[in-house]
């Protein structure tokens, strides 16, 4: 474990050096925020029927994407580790005296905190400073926030879970553009990044129930405001440990399977 705790470090002092990129990561997401909270604003304002989540929690809800974007987005990735799967240089990893799903784990791990660090607290100060309705709400119990942090972090290590079977999958097919959209469209969209999972179907709410996207976004976002109750917030965690076992456990078969398989061309 030390070997892959210092590639962690090293790999999260690097992100911490892009603070230009973070600032215009900051405005980017405010900008987007403030779109999203109109467009549901407006949709409240003239829907004649009651509303599965209140506007005061969705507004928390969209400004909590926008802080944590870099836990939750399924196309953050790395162009280095893709790189080295379609020119060859993989063999420069394979040589090391490391596993490589923990090794590229702990990359990404140190990528997407590095980056949340640049953007989350400045983002937090602001959201909370503006007016209404566009403030975001404090979370309704100091045990809900507890909770909150519990499913964001299993969240994080779902979301690198997940994004791993892209950079495996790039082994067979050797398009890192290919295998970004197939898992992330579909993902984010089943995560309630695009519509909030209380405003979508039953039918459809019932399918991001059975899959694991919708634990990386939109549980714990909705534990932070309380629309899920404490008791079932606990039960969700479980459930959040249980995908992550089994997202590991499966992308770790599939990468040593991958790498049965690997032949690099050259002298």
């Amino acid at each position: 474990m030390k070997a892959y705790t210092s590639i962690w470090r090293l790999r999260f002092i690097n992100g911490m050096q892009y603070r230009a990129a973070a600032l215009a990561g900051m405005a980017t997401q405010l900008f987007f925020g403030f779109v999203f909270i109109m467009i549901f604003a407006a949709f409240y304002s003239n829907s004649s029927v009651a509303m599965p989540i209140t506007l005061d929690k969705l507004i928390t809800y969209v400004w909590l994407q926008q802080i944590f974007l870099s836990f939750i987005m399924l196309w953050f990735r790395d162009n280095e580790i893709f790189a080295m799967i379609t020119s060859g240089n993989i063999a420069y990893e394979l040589c090391r005296p490391m596993e490589l799903y923990p090794l590229w784990y702990a990359k990404l791990l140190a990528q997407r905190a590095a980056s949340a660090t640049l953007r989350s607290f400045p983002l937090l100060i602001i959201v909370f400073l503006l007016p209404e309705p566009y403030r975001m709400s404090l979370p309704p119990s100091f045990t809900a926030f507890t909770l909150f942090i519990f499913a964001l972090l299993l969240g994080l290590m779902l979301v690198i879970a997940i994004s791993m079977f892209i950079y495996i999958s790039v082994f067979w097919t050797m398009s890192p553009v290919g295998s970004t959209l197939m898992i992330a469209v579909v993902g984010e969209f089943l995560a309630g990044m695009i519509v909030p999972i209380p405003l979508m179907p039953s039918w459809l709410q019932i399918v991001t129930y059975f899959l694991p996207f919708r634990w990386t976004t939109d549980f714990p976002f909705r534990v932070y405001s309380g629309h899920i109750p404490q008791e079932e917030a606990l039960w969700g965690i479980g459930i959040q440990l249980l995908w992550l076992v089994i997202l590991v456990l499966v992308g770790r078969l599939l990468m040593k399977r991958a790498l049965r398989a690997v032949v690099v061309q050259g002298g």
